[in-house]
């Protein structure tokens, strides 16, 4: 259940756990859609499920590489928001969790979480008088950038078809009806959930 992490031993599993918690909560948002829906921008932003979540992937990748000292992966920032008419919302999800699977074997690999990550130079949006992260910081800055993401992508969706999170989850991870709360179900005439 995304709503809770489940206990955890050390900092590196708290910190991949709350990564995930967040990373679930952003498919918990796409749970249901269209290829259709996923692309829609309801909102006053140009924000759309299906962009956030590819937009997510290709950011966790960036952070990743920027971690391991290697160079980036060349992606078009704009179209990274964009789920195009080539794309399907089913693989973009699929890529997210590769994407995540990446991350956390990365971070495997890493011995020490205070090890430096050197703060890439020339960058406008990064600080010029700071010269090393860890792998701590970018650890906590995924859940922080992924956490705001799943934000929007809750308020997208729910101005795409009005539903919200607990009906989603639960109909999702196949919680049973509640007077608290009833399973999200598609709409008539729509797809079956992804």
């Amino acid at each position: 259940m995304p709503d809770n992490v489940p206990p955890v031993a050390d900092e590196r599993s708290g910190l991949l756990a709350f990564l995930d918690q967040q990373r679930q909560g952003v498919r918990i948002a796409a749970f249901g859609l269209t290829d259709e829906q996923a692309r829609l921008a309801p909102a006053a932003s140009t924000l759309s499920v299906g962009g956030l979540v590819k937009h997510l992937a290709q950011m966790e990748r960036s952070w990743v590489a920027t971690m391991l000292q290697r160079p980036s992966p060349a992606v078009d920032y704009e179209d990274g928001f964009v789920l195009r008419a080539d794309e399907t919302l089913a693989d973009v999800l699929a890529d997210y969790v590769k994407a995540g699977e990446e991350t956390d074997a990365a971070v495997a690999g890493i011995a020490d979480m205070g090890q430096p990550v050197p703060v890439p130079k020339g960058v406008p949006w990064f600080p010029d008088d700071v010269d090393a992260w860890s792998v701590r910081w970018v650890l906590l800055h995924l859940i922080e950038e992924t956490a705001r993401h799943a934000g929007h992508a809750d308020i997208v969706r729910e101005a795409v078809d009005g539903a919200t999170c607990w009906p989603l989850m639960a109909a999702a991870e196949g919680w049973p009806a509640t007077p608290w709360v009833q399973p999200w179900q598609p709409a008539t005439g729509t797809a079956q959930p992804v």
